[in-house]
């Protein structure tokens, strides 16, 4: 029950209807928004709450949601009902668009596993709904894209349209021949072009020239400076052409007629899926005006009640945004023990806002539009809405002010229960104060003890000791800045407020002997309790200022306290990370070693070195790989097992080992340069002394042609590119034996010559094993630098890669080796390897 029955307009529901109307996409929704009302069923209210939260979730995961055509038909529709009755392509062409958006909707709501959705508001809402694609496939036959009728809707159809076309082009090239011989003679303008009249080609022509034309004058212009003239050639064309449309007009309605007995026995169900379709046109109007107003739809309990968290009125923040003020929100608790809530404080300082805010809230959620509250509030049900607010004076009924507010007050007291919610706005005002005061009072008392539920404001003393004495009634303030003189606008529940009266009328200037006298008239007594009043709101906002700073630093804390334990999170993480990497760089680094290592030994064996290098260099080997697992021990206790310290002091013992492992081998690589030819940078000369890079053999360049050079080493001739040479200083003939030692033997040079004469430029490695195919590209390439052969092929076939990639791998580590591709892919592709030194 809503009482009085102009409540809407009293608390702004209708400007929120208005605005929800506005957002609708048709008339259907619309329909719906005009019929909402106040609802006291629980079930009822929950659903609408859902089916707006349920749409929102839907809108937002699928912006392409089908809203776009929705089209209100129900008055075609229902006209289909009367037997050899048509729509028109129009009528047509909106229902086809209605009944299409209906099916994608239900397919959406109705997903190919209907328990995805099964138990939604919107699933029961869809459930039952016809779809009609057999119709819709129907219409599309006849009618286009574009809302016209198909020249193929029927073949008579398409027969007369090809010879309408025909018939107005001949009558057009016949006009347009009669135009241009006129304009010849200077009857018309050389700008005029034919005009159509009820139907008929004419042509403009002045007055005084009509009967230079044989013709009919149909029509004239609003100035009769202009007649328009049909010429007799023509008449008989256009006779015609009108017979054509006739026949045509009559064969579209034929056709119409025919489609609307397709819908003639669907018209119930059809208008059932339209009024589906105006309420999920409503729902998303609900959903647009909840973005609007920062609104939520909460799940309603069937018990009355109210807390409310930063509630606000929608209307006025609306307002205050658009002026580019903020709203302060308000937080409103009624509950079974504080049922009644008495309001008091200053004039203007937000006591009826604050009033009109729960009766349009409260209105708005059992109409199930989405409020705007936090969504940590609670939300109850009411049986019953009753207001008594504003002026009610009445001349017809000779009622006063204060009669009309009697009389709302008799209402009430017979009507309401304790599922009651009474919004009374300056309780007992309009009379005499002491008897209005006291009749106000008893009444309270009656809703006192009937339950009520309630929102009242009031300035009187009298009613703000009754909400202290009774255990269901709670005073509130609006909160008023004494030294500021201003509202704040701020509702505390807990201790009635001050009106405030002295300190405003000083504010506004009236005289201070007024102010002292009036003063004396009410009594010291009032006066002093006012000021208590004033004392005590001054200090809840004092205690409540500082417990909102005590509050903001404790969060402040909080942040604080986790972004140190995130920085803490991701320092481990790094430590974790950068542990990783040296780890994993450190067994790379092994790897490489070893690699190195073994082809050292390798070159060692084939030179037939002494077994005391090779037990040199596998100990350094075994001292390497100790270094790196002494890294690896240490990486493992800094994850966990070592402090900070002694990770530190680890790091400094190993950075001084390799420190000292870098100067020893800092001062062998200083002795062997010792023993190594002198490498010269000037630039090489017939004559000079060279040796190939990576080598140690030094011969004689004998000629040099461009980028190519002969060089003798020893009795050999050989022809090589000049940047695979280096220069060498000669040794003396008092050079250290050591240096004498690396000068080419007879023998050497008799193998290099044999090598030479049976080396083959190609090696094939095709179903070796990796070890043993490895091995014959080694000595392969060893002999092709020997001889001085720059191009070289190696045939591994293409297979899985791994002979391929073995083979490249160790390529790589070859200094002499500038370049190794696929071989083209006419002569091998992928399978041969060629390599250049």
């Amino acid at each position: 029950m809503i009482y009085p029955d102009n409540f809407e307009t009293k608390t702004g529901f209708a400007e929120i209807r208005t605005m929800l109307r506005d957002l609708c996409l048709s008339p259907l929704g619309q329909t719906e928004a005009d019929g909402m009302c106040f609802s006291s069923d629980i079930e009822a209210v929950n659903e609408l709450h859902a089916q707006t939260n349920e749409l929102r979730l839907l809108l937002e995961a699928n912006p392409d949601f089908p809203l776009n055509n929705i089209f209100d038909a129900r008055e075609s529709v229902s006209r289909a009902r009367i037997a050899n009755t048509h729509l028109e392509e129009s009528e047509f062409f909106d229902l086809r668009r209605s009944l299409d958006t209906v099916h994608k909707i239900v397919g959406l709501l109705h997903p190919d596993d209907p328990a995805q959705m099964a138990g939604r508001a919107l699933f029961r809402l869809s459930d039952g709904i016809a779809v009609f694609p057999g119709l819709v496939q129907r219409i599309d036959q006849v009618i286009d894209k574009y809302g016209h009728m198909r020249d193929t809707a029927s073949p008579e159809l398409l027969r007369l349209r090809r010879e309408l076309a025909r018939a107005e082009g001949s009558v057009s090239r016949i006009l347009h021949g009669i135009l241009r011989a006129a304009q010849t003679e200077g009857l018309v303008e050389k700008d005029v072009a034919p005009a159509v009249r009820d139907g008929r080609l004419v042509i403009p022509i002045a007055p005084g020239l009509k009967r230079r034309i044989n013709g009919i004058v149909h029509d004239e212009s609003a100035t009769g400076h202009t007649v328009f003239v049909e010429p007799t050639e023509v008449v008989e064309a256009n006779n015609h052409i009108r017979e054509l449309e006739n026949e045509e007009r009559q064969e579209v309605i034929r056709i119409l007629t025919a489609l609307t007995q397709h819908v003639r026995p669907n018209v119930a169900e059809i208008l059932d899926s339209l009024h589906f379709l105006g309420i999920i046109d409503f729902i998303q109007a609900k959903v647009r005006l909840g973005k609007r107003l920062r609104a939520v739809s909460p799940v309603v309990k069937a018990s009355p009640c109210i807390d409310w968290i930063e509630a606000r009125h929608p209307l006025l923040e609306l307002q205050l945004t658009a002026r580019g003020n903020k709203i302060i929100p308000l937080g409103i608790t009624l509950t079974d023990e504080k049922r009644i809530l008495v309001i008091s404080g200053p004039n203007a300082g937000g006591k009826s806002v604050c009033l009109k805010t729960v009766a349009l809230l409260q209105y708005m959620l059992q109409c199930g539009l989405p409020i705007p509250v936090s969504e940590r509030s609670s939300c109850g049900l009411f049986n019953d809405l009753m207001l008594d607010i504003g002026d009610e004076q009445s001349l017809e009924n000779d009622l006063s002010t204060y009669s009309s507010h009697l009389l709302n007050m008799k209402h009430m007291m017979r009507q309401a229960t304790d599922r009651t919610l009474i919004l009374i706005d300056e309780f007992g005002t309009g009379t005499e104060p002491q008897i209005g005061g006291a009749i106000a009072e008893s009444v309270l008392d009656k809703f006192c003890s009937k339950g009520v539920w309630g929102v009242i404001t009031t300035h009187y003393q009298n009613l703000k000791h009754f909400a202290d004495t009774h255990a269901e009634v709670a005073n509130g303030a609006m909160l008023y800045d004494r030294h500021e003189m201003r509202a704040l606008f701020q509702l505390a529940i807990g201790r009635p407020g001050s009106s405030f009266a002295i300190e405003i009328a000083r504010k506004i200037g009236l005289p201070e002997d007024v102010i002292a006298e009036a003063s004396e008239i009410v009594g010291s007594d009032y006066i002093q309790s006012d000021k208590y009043l004033q004392d005590i709101v001054r200090d809840k906002r004092y205690w409540e200022g500082k417990r909102q700073s005590i509050h903001q630093r404790e969060k402040e804390l909080e942040k604080t306290i986790a972004r140190y334990e995130e920085e803490i999170q991701d320092l481990r993480q790094q430590r974790r990370a950068i542990v990783a990497k040296a780890k994993a760089d450190a067994e790379e680094l092994l790897r490489e070693s070893n690699r190195r290592i073994e082809n050292v030994i390798r070159e060692i064996r084939e030179q037939q070195a002494e077994k005391e290098a090779t037990k040199r260099i596998r100990e350094e080997l075994r001292s390497f790989k100790q270094t790196v697992k002494e890294e690896q021990t240490v990486a493992h206790k800094a994850h966990g097992l070592m402090s900070d310290d002694d990770f530190e002091k680890k790091l400094a013992q190993i950075q001084q080992r390799k420190q000292r492992k870098e100067k020893r081998k800092q001062e062998k690589a200083a002795q062997q340069a010792a023993v190594t030819p002198r490498l010269s940078t000037e630039k090489m000369a017939v004559g000079d002394t060279v040796r190939i890079r990576g080598l140690k053999s030094t011969g004689t360049i004998e000629a040099i042609d461009g980028d190519m050079c002969t060089v003798i080493f020893g009795d050999m001739r050989s022809k090589m590119r000049l940047n695979r040479l280096e220069t060498a200083v000669p040794s003396s003939p008092n050079a250290n034996p050591i240096e004498t030692a690396y000068q080419v033997s007879r023998a050497t040079r008799d193998t290099i010559d044999d090598h030479k004469k049976n080396f083959r430029q190609d090696l094939d490695v095709r179903g070796m094993r990796g070890d043993e195919a490895l091995t014959a590209v080694q000595h392969f390439i060893d002999d092709a630098i020997l001889v001085g052969i720059s191009r070289v092929r190696i045939l591994h076939g293409k297979g899985n890669g791994i002979l391929r990639t073995l083979i490249r791998q160790y390529l790589s580590t070859v200094p002499n080796v500038v370049h190794y591709a696929d071989e083209h892919v006419q002569f091998g592709g992928a399978g041969i390897t060629i390599v250049d030194f």
